[in-house]
């Protein structure tokens, strides 16, 4: 039984990692989006754009070793996977914090409930971008 489930996790441990992080990653997210939205002020659009640089450097510090399983932390590796990486991020951020622009800060839409929505979008367009365009297996 426990062989089984062994033979199950290595084979599912992209998903299951990336699930794992990914959540982390939102939990990070919040943690910085929250207080700024809710106590600074922020429109949510602003807050996002905050709380995307602190959960893309997280995410990428968590994701290369944990979930793809790249140890090479050369500059020659890592300057060009961190750009793709942030580039991946970035094409989910622009659509997410537009998103809440749109929801959020002009339909006057709850911005705690938006935000949670849109991450769930996120988490999938960011699993398939490092999948397919940063971490490829070679």
């Amino acid at each position: 039984m426990i062989q089984k489930l062994r033979i199950l996790a290595e084979k599912y441990w992209d998903i299951l990692s990336y699930l794992f992080f990914g959540v982390l990653t939102t939990v990070v997210n919040y943690l910085i989006y929250l207080p700024v939205y809710n106590l600074c002020g922020f429109s949510a659009a602003v807050s996002n754009m905050i709380a995307w640089v602190g959960a893309v450097i997280f995410a990428y510090l968590t994701n290369k070793p944990f979930v793809f399983r790249s140890n090479d932390w050369s500059a020659q590796t890592v300057v060009p996977e961190f750009a793709k990486f942030v580039s991946c991020r970035l094409a989910s951020g622009v659509m997410e914090t537009l998103i809440l622009l749109l929801t959020v800060d002009c339909l006057h839409w709850n911005g705690n409930l938006w935000k949670l929505l849109t991450q769930i979008l996120v988490v999938i367009v960011n699993y398939v971008g490092s999948k397919l365009l940063v971490f490829r297996k070679k």
